[in-house]
């Protein structure tokens, strides 16, 4: 199973509309492209949040494969639409999982 784990803070100026907009536009898209079987959205805990909140979202994948598919496909489109609609207002950084049980 591989985590594809965004991390993203989140400007106070926008922090109520991103968080609808994930729950209701962004996170079901990314799903409906079928390369993740499911998600989890969590808030960070005990970061500084002067500036803003700090979340996580991880989409889960059962093969290596199925992650490529949807970075080769789908992120260069929902990368460049996330820029264009929060601009500097969130800094988002990514990372790759693997889970070892």
């Amino acid at each position: 199973m591989i985590i594809y784990n965004v991390t993203t803070h989140v400007n106070h100026t926008i922090h109520e509309a991103w968080l609808t907009w994930m729950k209701q536009i962004h996170i079901p898209e990314v799903m409906q492209t079928k390369c993740f079987i499911k998600f989890q959205m969590i808030r960070m805990l005990e970061v500084d949040e002067t500036e803003g909140a700090t979340y996580a979202v991880q989409y889960y994948a059962e093969s290596k494969a199925d992650y490529n598919r949807y970075i080769e496909l789908y992120a260069p489109a929902f990368r460049q639409s996330i820029l264009e609609k929060w601009g500097n207002k969130i800094i988002a950084f990514r990372s790759l999982m693997d889970v070892v049980h």
